[in-house]
């Protein structure tokens, strides 16, 4: 009876063990929770958005349960380089000074500044379209600091506000003539307000990628890989339209697959011509 037990027991665990082999261990990432439409809390606790929904993909293409922590942005940074996680899921901008010190995969989406109107208001092609006009930032931001360098330039008026929900609410209540943030952000609160537009966008050149520690350049294929494939297969673009509303733009970050390995012209590229490995 006990060997048939201990034979019974071996056969499971031999049937078993395909399955282990195939699942690596946990693919711990990190985003800041606060930043909708990216990752945000959900009712009923947890959290969602675009790149939780990029993290649990790319964990599931790897054959990897998933782990995320929603931690304050400042802090994501050092607990990576301290090896809390493995990369990073939060949109990251790639810059010089972050390639200096960290392993970026190649862009998934474009990180441009977008301004949003009142729907019906008079269109917004140029900057310049603008002159006279009030434009409500989120105090403290990118985009307050930009805006405020060209107001003399452009002949805007800057008004700062708190938060970038109430720099939205400006543009609803006359306020404020429109309003500018980063494109995705723009995207979800248009999606999400009949009473608002899509305007004028202002391309940076910068992309958001997952960041790794500058050790970690085997994950980085792989993790780049699964990148690749979501962008092949479509699921990027699908990603983007439930959670910005629109289609990514041809030959955006987001449809688009790099040469190499990581973003071109900054530290850390690696120019090894690859071919997505896709299941």
């Amino acid at each position: 009876m006990k060997q048939h037990a201990f034979l019974l027991a071996g056969a499971i665990l031999c049937a078993a063990s395909p399955l282990l082999a195939q699942e690596g261990p946990p693919l711990k990432t990190v985003v800041d929770g606060t930043f909708a439409p990216h990752a945000m809390p959900k009712l009923g606790g947890g959290y969602e958005g675009f790149n939780i929904d990029l993290a649990n993909e790319i964990a599931k293409r790897l054959k990897r349960p998933s782990v995320i922590d929603a931690v304050q942005f400042s802090g994501i940074v050092p607990a990576l380089q301290a090896g809390t996680y493995d990369y990073v899921a939060a949109p990251t901008t790639v810059t010089k000074e972050r390639a200096d010190n960290m392993l970026f995969t190649e862009g998934y989406l474009n990180t441009d500044f977008q301004f949003l109107i009142k729907k019906g208001a008079p269109k917004v092609e140029k900057l310049e379209d603008l002159k006279g006009k009030i434009v409500s930032v989120n105090k403290g931001s990118a985009y307050d600091a930009w805006a405020r360098e060209l107001e003399q330039k452009i002949g805007w008026k800057v008004e700062s506000f708190g938060t970038q929900t109430d720099a939205v609410q400006a543009v609803l209540a006359g306020r404020a003539d429109a309003n500018v943030a980063g494109n995705t952000v723009i995207a979800w609160a248009v999606k999400n307000n009949p009473q608002l537009e899509l305007s004028y966008l202002h391309s940076t050149g910068l992309v958001w990628a997952a960041a790794l520690r500058k050790d970690s350049s085997e994950l980085r294929k792989v993790i780049e890989n699964a990148i690749e494939c979501m962008k092949l297969d479509g699921t990027i673009a699908k990603m983007h339209e439930k959670w910005f509303g629109t289609k990514p733009a041809p030959g955006s970050a987001a449809v688009t697959v790099f040469p190499g390995y990581g973003v071109p012209g900054m530290a850390g590229y690696d120019p090894t011509e690859h071919t997505p490995k896709c299941d």
